[in-house]
């Protein structure tokens, strides 16, 4: 497993938080996500099934700005 902080802009702490880290959570090859503060997210993925950049371009997907931190 990878490990990558992702920052996330205008992402609040509670429902907003909650359903973007069960979206990461739904896409293969994805272990673990958690936000360790507000506007950051720390996930642990396999890289041989997908890349710091699918993470990324899945919270752009849901209208986030994101960017590895």
């Amino acid at each position: 497993m990878t490990q990558v902080l992702i920052g996330v802009r205008g992402l609040r702490a509670g429902a907003d938080t909650e359903r973007v880290l069960e979206a990461l959570c739904a896409l293969r090859g994805v272990g673990s996500a958690q936000s360790p503060e507000e506007g950051q997210l720390e996930v642990r993925y396999q890289p041989e099934l997908l890349s710091a950049m699918d993470l990324i371009r899945s919270l752009r997907e849901q209208g986030y700005l994101a960017g590895m931190l």
